[in-house]
């Protein structure tokens, strides 16, 4: 598959991987300035991903009220106020060995993942230690709905106009993601475009075409003789998240010998944006030694 070439500004503005050469993955071009109709026609219509104008979100609401920036940390004591008896989606892993933190092939071993829902309380106590220790048992907010929290953090995520403008206006899903890094998705694909915006800390996303991203997710699959369908490319699905699987997806988006495969990569710090259309596969890893949060839109 031939990619367009990143502009000229892009590779000057967008932060590449150590080497995109090698990995196969070049650097995402990035946005100038918003206009809801531009977009429209460059990126939601042709489903062609791009990265908004670097700091685009730095005034959000919930970057402003749950983070304190020098150094990035979480607010804990104003979601505690407002929200510690929420019940919360986490993950729950455990290593015997800690990663680097950095984008590339897996240095740990996973030796157990687990799913389950607890007061947000909870994690918040598990954060504010993970500040001053390097714990071995992660927690990481995950995939938590905006529905989930009471309604004075609700209010915290105004739907961005590209979100309410662009596309129809409906809102599919809401979801939150905080963790103190390492933190990591597996390579996945939405049924809806998806906008992400990083409100704390770093992100590397890895993007892969439909077509291509499809064939890497299959040829995992067949090697561990399982079914490619639709349905077994479920969004976090715990056999994703653990064991050969896990294993064998990261290795083939994130290790230096991907096998030929081809896509972008963008870099994200506090307050940038990145829009990932309907249908393209990928792959996300928390870096950085400070908290690492998200919030993402489906919308169509």
């Amino acid at each position: 598959m031939r990619l367009p070439r990143a502009s000229p500004r892009a590779q000057f503005s967008c932060l590449a991987s150590n080497n995109p050469r090698l990995s196969g993955f070049r650097p995402l071009d990035c946005l100038d300035h918003v206009d809801v109709d531009k977009f429209r026609e460059r990126c939601m219509l042709p489903e062609f991903p791009i990265v908004l104008p670097r700091g685009h979100f730095d005034a959000f609401p919930a970057r402003q009220r749950w983070f304190r920036s020098s150094p990035s940390q979480l607010n804990t004591e104003y979601l505690q106020q407002h929200g510690a008896d929420a019940f919360v989606p986490l993950e729950l892993t455990q290593s015997l060995s800690e990663p680097s933190g950095q984008p590339g092939p897996p240095r740990s071993e996973e030796v157990g993942f687990r799913k389950f829902h607890a007061p947000l309380g909870l994690f918040l106590e598990w954060m504010r230690a993970a500040e001053t220790q390097s714990p071995t048992t992660r927690l990481y907010l995950a995939q938590c709905q905006l529905l989930d929290l009471p309604q004075t953090l609700r209010d915290d995520f105004p739907a961005p106009p590209l979100v309410s403008q662009a596309g129809r206006g409906d809102i599919y899903d809401t979801n939150l993601w905080i963790g103190h890094p390492p933190t990591y998705t597996p390579l996945h694909r939405d049924p809806n475009p998806n906008l992400f915006v990083q409100l704390a800390g770093q992100k590397v996303v890895r993007l892969i075409a439909p077509d291509q991203g499809q064939a890497v997710f299959a040829s995992v699959r067949r090697e561990l003789g399982r079914s490619s369908d639709h349905g077994a490319a479920a969004f976090r699905g715990e056999e994703m998240m653990q064991g050969q699987e896990r294993a064998l997806l990261e290795a083939a988006v994130w290790g230096t010998s991907s096998g030929g495969c081809e896509g972008y990569e963008a870099h994200l710090e506090a307050g940038d944006g990145l829009f990932i259309p309907k249908g393209w596969w990928h792959s996300i890893k928390g870096v950085g030694q400070r908290v690492t949060a998200s919030v993402n839109w489906w919308f169509r």
